[in-house]
């Protein structure tokens, strides 16, 4: 076997975990929709002037994906992906921590519900990394309802006990 045969070799050796279609297909389309439904996401962020947008939660939910299912895909045990998942759930606190502001007037927190955002992209991504595909659509619908339907709903709440009294 000369050299460059060698070489070829080891570089399709080293991408062997895409060499079947039905694989390829898996991660493609698990990846994929964990990106598009991080975007959902962050669009309705970045449309609240958020500043965790876009970009940030694609990237939150794809990383959360890649980290079950490379695991998943390798037939880990489920204890295994367990642990993984709790250490996506506890380090993506890390970044959440990071969009929380306090303001001098200890009534004021903001990033508040940014941080829940980016945690609970991280879940959907999760989802998305373990072929739960439905489960991280209808979350993702959820979500959008309670990030626009809800303040809605308080603040009409709020307008009518403010009227009577």
């Amino acid at each position: 076997m000369s050299t460059l045969e060698i070489i070829w070799a080891t570089i399709v050796d080293e991408f062997s975990d895409l060499r079947e279609v039905e694989t390829t297909t898996r991660v493609v389309l698990r990846l994929t929709l964990a990106a598009v439904l991080g975007a959902i996401l962050g669009f309705e962020r970045e449309q609240q002037g958020k500043a965790a947008g876009i970009r940030t939660h694609m990237l939150v939910a794809v990383g959360a994906a890649l980290f079950v299912l490379a695991l998943a895909e390798r037939g880990a045990e489920p204890d295994a992906l367990s642990r993984v998942i709790q250490g996506v759930a506890a380090g993506i606190g890390f970044l959440c921590a990071g969009t929380i502001l306090k303001n001098d007037d200890l009534t004021k927190v903001k990033g508040l519900t940014t941080a829940a955002g980016i945690w609970l992209t991280t879940a959907i991504g999760v989802a998305c990394g373990l072929g739960r595909e439905g489960t991280a659509v209808f979350c993702t619908v959820l979500a959008l309802v309670i990030l626009n339907l809800i303040p809605h709903l308080v603040e009409r709440f709020e307008r009518q006990a403010k009227q009577e009294d």
